[in-house]
């Protein structure tokens, strides 16, 4: 019952942040048009405002953007205006005219979740190895050098580390392409750029989550009985110590997944992180709500799967 309330709630929570990603994105000073290459009649602007109902008060945008904006047509009758949000039509892009916010995330969202993915699993390998070691090796000389490794990770960041990477492995050894996205040799250095960081933030929560799970009682238990050292790290200490990596992993995977704007552009990556920088700077207001929309959704998406991975790891954690 309680994910099922939790699915149940996940509809009234994106309506929410939808409707405030609506009104705020109109709040901020500026507007779609005001960016263009030369400045536009006042008969072109309001042809423009006309084309996109910017010229509608705001309410009236706002029922039109749900879905619920209702017209008279040309017979006389009354009728729904089709498409928005409840449709599930998220209208078309002032930037990127005459394409729709749908079209654009469905071309770019693509390369981003692969992008993402692999950064994911990557940050994961490095990370979590990492922090088990220095967790069981604390206090030595390889607890040192892993911690000291997993802080250097976290504190350069991608905009860093994809030039270096590029000069190092691309323009000296030519072992890589230098950007773009087509073979899977495109991805390596961009994967290896967007979860570094990643892999240090893994790296201490592993060893943060194994060292309270040594210390814990049921571990001394467990030795106290017998078991291997083997099976007390692996089987007793880990899935505990690992608790903390499950608890960020689902903001972690939905920053990867949609994308670093970052990297993307470092490495001329045709993701959606661009389009989020551009949308923004240029107001295009449903450019910006669409994305918003698919970053939350994602977001309660993979928490949710969390809340799911904790109760199946830890058998104390109990949903009611």
């Amino acid at each position: 019952m309680y994910f099922l309330r939790r699915l149940l709630f996940l509809v009234p929570l994106t309506l929410l942040i939808a409707t405030m990603a609506f009104f705020l994105v109109r709040v901020a000073p500026g507007g779609p048009f005001d960016r263009e290459r030369r400045p536009a009649s006042p008969a072109v602007e309001r042809a423009l405002a006309a084309k996109y109902h910017l010229d509608e008060s705001l309410a009236s945008q706002y029922l039109r953007f749900l879905g619920l904006k209702w017209e008279r047509r040309p017979d006389g009758t009354w009728g729904r205006v089709p498409g928005g949000l409840l449709a599930g039509d998220l209208g078309l892009s002032l930037k990127y005219r005459d394409h729709s916010v749908a079209d654009i995330i469905r071309q770019g969202l693509p390369v981003s979740l692969t992008l993402g993915g692999m950064a994911f699993l990557f940050s994961m390998g490095i990370g979590i190895p990492m922090g088990f070691f220095t967790a069981v090796r604390r206090g030595t000389a390889g607890d040192w050098l892993g911690s000291a490794l997993a802080l250097v990770f976290l504190c350069i960041p991608g905009f860093v580390v994809g030039p270096v990477l590029i000069l190092l492995f691309a323009l000296q050894a030519g072992w890589f392409p230098v950007g773009l996205w087509g073979t899977p040799m495109h991805a390596v250095l961009p994967m290896v750029a967007l979860g570094l960081y990643f892999g240090g933030r893994i790296a201490r929560l592993t060893r943060e989550g194994m060292t309270q799970a040594l210390q814990s009682e049921f571990v001394r238990t467990a030795r106290a009985k017998g078991a291997s050292e083997f099976r007390v790290l692996l089987h007793h200490a880990f899935p505990i110590g690992v608790m903390p990596v499950v608890s960020y992993s689902g903001p972690m995977l939905a920053d990867l997944l949609t994308g670093s704007f970052v990297v993307e552009n470092i490495f001329q990556i045709p993701g959606i992180g661009v389009f989020m920088v551009n949308s923004s700077l240029s107001r295009d207001y449903t450019m910006v709500v669409g994305l918003v929309l698919l970053y939350a959704v994602l977001l309660l998406v993979l928490n949710l799967l969390v809340d799911v991975a904790y109760s199946l790891l830890d058998p104390r954690v109990r949903y009611e």
